[in-house]
This record gives C-alpha cells, structure tokens and sequence, in this order.
C-alpha cells in the first residue's frame, strides 16, 4: 500500500495524544521513529523513542543519503527520518504515521506525495495553547513563551498541509482526523 499519514502542531495542540489514539485504532499503522543526535530525555529509549545517534554519526549518515528527510533544529542538534525505517515499515505493509514539526512535515508531504496525507492539528487560539503549556508543569516560563512565540510561525504554515483539524474538543477531532485518515486509506 506504501502510504504515509503525517501530522504536525505547534507543541500543546493535541497531535502526540490524537496519534496515540490512531494507533490504538489502526493496527495496520506504525509509528515512524525519528533520529536525533541530541541526548535522551527522562525515560526515552533508543530505537523507541528515537534513534539517538551522535553528532558524528548523524552528519556520516547525512553524507551516505541514509536520510529520507532531516534538519538542523538547533546548532548541533538535527533530527531526521531514516531511509530504513521507512524500508522497515513499509515492508511489513503497514501504514507509516508521522509525528513530526511543521518543517518537517511539509518537507515530507513535498517527498511523499500523493502517498501521504498531511494533518495539521490547530490548537483553537494561542491562549488556549499557552493554557495548555502551563497545565502541563513541564516547562519554564520563558521555554513556554518561545513555543507560544514558535506556534504563531507554525500556524501560518497550516494552508501547506492537506488537511486543518481544529482541536478544541478532543474527541470530536479525533472523530475527524479518522474520517479523513478511512477516505484516505480507501483511496
């Protein structure tokens, strides 16, 4: 079937919970795990979470094209989708999910093309979004105004993407992004 489902959000819209929920769902779905060479966070694990690879390594496989898509998020810190685990998904004859940023995800729609269906979760306001944030506990105050600043970017980007699913009831955009995601795998 070779097809791909990306979704993208400013951090605090609802898109890692709605996947999560997807793959409940869907048991031909599979979760597309990224490479990064920053460090593990809390309880992430390698080849669960991400791909935690160094700098070095990131940049040799850059230069081998190990990449289907990748980019510099930070000074030293990139993160990127392996050619591999597209191979990896894909031969099992599963649907490949995506949860990755804006860039991101625009990127892979250019690559995929018609293969993919893109979902951009909006949060209903930036207020909402900066409630969200801080209900959280998780980060600090000035990390929580750059992702407020970053969404107001990110949003702009929204028109890019197949598809705009407005979460501010959670249920009803997961009722939503299924009724998209069944005419899509129809397709």
């Amino acid at each position: 079937m070779e097809k791909v489902i990306i979704f993208s959000a400013p951090s605090g819209s609802g898109k890692t919970t709605i996947v999560h929920e997807l793959l409940k769902r869907y048991p031909q779905f599979e979760f597309s795990i990224s490479a990064t060479s920053r460090a593990p966070r809390g309880q992430e694990r390698d080849g669960v979470d991400y791909y935690f690879l160094t700098e070095e390594e990131f940049l040799r496989r850059i230069e081998a094209d190990a990449f289907v898509e990748w980019e510099a998020v930070y000074a030293g810190t990139h993160y990127g989708t392996l050619r591999s685990e597209v191979d990896r998904i894909w031969s099992k004859g599963n649907v490949i999910i995506f949860d990755v940023d804006v860039v991101g995800g625009v990127n892979l729609k250019r690559i995929f093309g018609t293969k993919a269906c893109s979902i951009f979760i909006m949060p209903p306001s930036i207020e909402e979004l900066e409630r969200r944030l801080v209900g959280r506990g998780t980060d600090a105050a000035e990390v929580i105004a750059k992702r407020v600043a970053k969404a107001g970017q990110e949003i702009e980007r929204a028109p890019e993407f197949d598809f705009v699913v407005v979460n501010d009831d959670l249920q009803k955009a997961i009722a939503e992004t299924c009724a998209i995601i069944d005419n899509f795998i129809a397709q």
